[in-house]
């Protein structure tokens, strides 16, 4: 177990359950007060560790971002992997804040700064948009089913779904171009036939990273890195996990839209089918292939090109 001086925050909205460095675990309000304390009473320490909360954790990690203190947000998912390994079931307030500390000791967990309002706004926009297009498909599969006296109400809710979608689709368009740096990212990740608007939006509010990791890094982080379950001389087969789920769906799209219409990924698909490789592997594959060119692109400021090395 590493020495390192960690503290574990467990969010909620109401409250900051902290586990400090001694051992004392205390409830502070999240709120301004409660934050302002806590920034004061954690200077020296190495980490600060948080779950992802849906949005809780926001301002508290903002604040002790602006405050020098290096924070990680990390998945919920990894910390109750984490409890699970080494035995500990139980489950309050208290526990996890101390349970996260111990995962940020034991494990070096990835300092992601978070976004700026700006790309707060957008990110909620395109969240919205998301929340939208799912009541929309729904609402299509219950227009089928319904009695005829019905349908009438079901068309006029999606006729207004889709009106409000279209809106989000502007205002996400105008958001992107408000600024030269994103419209300049923007037109880049665009330039790789099969990335549309709301692929290339989702990317540049919800995936930070993008040109800043090697491949293999920013594969892992969006959960498109195949993992090994090999034991012995058996030899499993390889799968994708964890990872940024709504980054992956988008993606899973855009190689669907690029194997039509990009000659180097539907040439790479046709290769891997040729080898006898199941749809859904090619795909995943597809996907990491387009994910890694447009980090390269990224990291270059270069347009898609195909002979571009994504390293």
């Amino acid at each position: 177990m590493s020495d390192k001086q960690v503290v574990g925050v467990d969010v909620s909205k109401q409250f900051l359950d902290v586990s400090f460095p001694d051992g004392q675990v205390e409830r502070l309000d999240n709120d301004q007060a409660g934050i302002e304390q806590l920034a004061g009473r954690i200077k020296a320490v190495d980490l600060v560790v948080m779950e992802a909360t849906g949005g809780y954790e926001s301002a508290v990690a903002t604040a002790l971002l602006g405050a020098g203190l290096r924070v990680a947000v990390v998945n919920p998912r990894q910390v109750r992997d984490f409890a699970r390994a080494t035995g500990r079931l139980a489950k309050t307030d208290r526990i996890d804040a101390v349970l996260i500390a111990a995962f940020g000791r034991a494990v070096e967990p990835q300092i992601v700064p978070l976004p700026d309002d700006k790309a707060k706004e957008l990110q909620g926009l395109l969240v919205r948009r998301a929340q939208l297009v799912a009541m929309r498909v729904q609402e299509k599969n219950r227009l089928e089913l319904m009695h005829p006296g019905m349908r009438r109400g079901i068309k006029e809710h999606i006729a207004w779904l889709e009106a409000q979608i279209d809106k989000l689709d502007i205002d996400l368009t105008a958001g992107l171009r408000s600024s030269p740096a994103w419209r300049a990212k923007d037109e880049l990740l665009q330039s790789l036939k099969g990335v549309g608007p709301i692929t290339s939006g989702m990317l540049l509010v919800a995936l930070p990273e993008l040109g800043h990791l090697d491949r293999r890094e920013i594969a892992s982080l969006v959960g498109v890195a195949p993992f090994n379950r090999d034991s012995g001389k058996m030899r499993g087969r390889r799968a994708i996990y964890g990872g940024r789920g709504r980054i992956r769906t988008l993606l899973y799209m855009a190689a669907t839209s690029a194997i039509r219409w990009n000659p180097v990924i539907r040439t790479f698909y046709e290769q891997l089918k040729e080898r006898g490789k199941p749809h859904k592997v090619a795909m995943v594959a597809c996907m990491r292939k387009m994910l890694t060119i447009l980090n390269a692109m990224v990291r270059d400021g270069t347009a898609w090109n195909p002979q571009i090395k994504p390293i």
